[in-house]
């Protein structure tokens, strides 16, 4: 009879990824992969990860082409009427936190593990962040 194999726990592993200057679409897949384990050798797809991604100087995230003035990003509040839209410069000046929230958290699993999963992930839109004391390992995404 077959035995299935299931990883033990392990310790959290903390990643730093600087997103200055870098193409929204190729970070966004990156750090899927990351948070999903899809890198690691033992990668199964309905456990969880052990890494966790913090990530810096998001206002400097770039996209290509004209997507400056012709990507739309669209909220609706519930209520009749209530749907706003603004465009990628507009949000990147009010709050760049939530364009990368948002191109990851789409990438990510639907359902309890993709949520569990999309908590790992600390962004914060200058060069400081509180989480120093974890040690994290620099990664250079391309």
């Amino acid at each position: 009879m077959n035995k299935t194999y299931i990883p033990n726990k392990q310790s959290d592993q903390w990643y730093l990824i600087d997103a200055k200057n870098q193409t929204l679409g190729r970070l966004s897949t990156q750090i899927a992969k990351i948070l999903t384990g899809k890198v690691n050798l033992t990668y199964t797809a309905y456990l969880e990860n052990s890494s966790r991604i913090i990530i810096t100087n998001a206002k400097y995230i770039n996209v290509t082409g004209q997507k400056k003035q012709q990507k739309i990003y669209r909220r609706h509040s519930g209520r009749p009427g209530g749907l706003k839209t603004e465009t990628f410069e507009e949000l990147q000046s009010r709050i760049p936190n939530r364009i990368l929230e948002k191109s990851i958290k789409g990438m990510l699993p639907k359902g309890p593990l993709g949520d569990t999963l999309f908590r790992k992930l600390k962004i914060y839109s200058d060069n400081h962040h509180p989480h120093i004391a974890q040690n994290p390992t620099t990664l250079s995404i391309y």
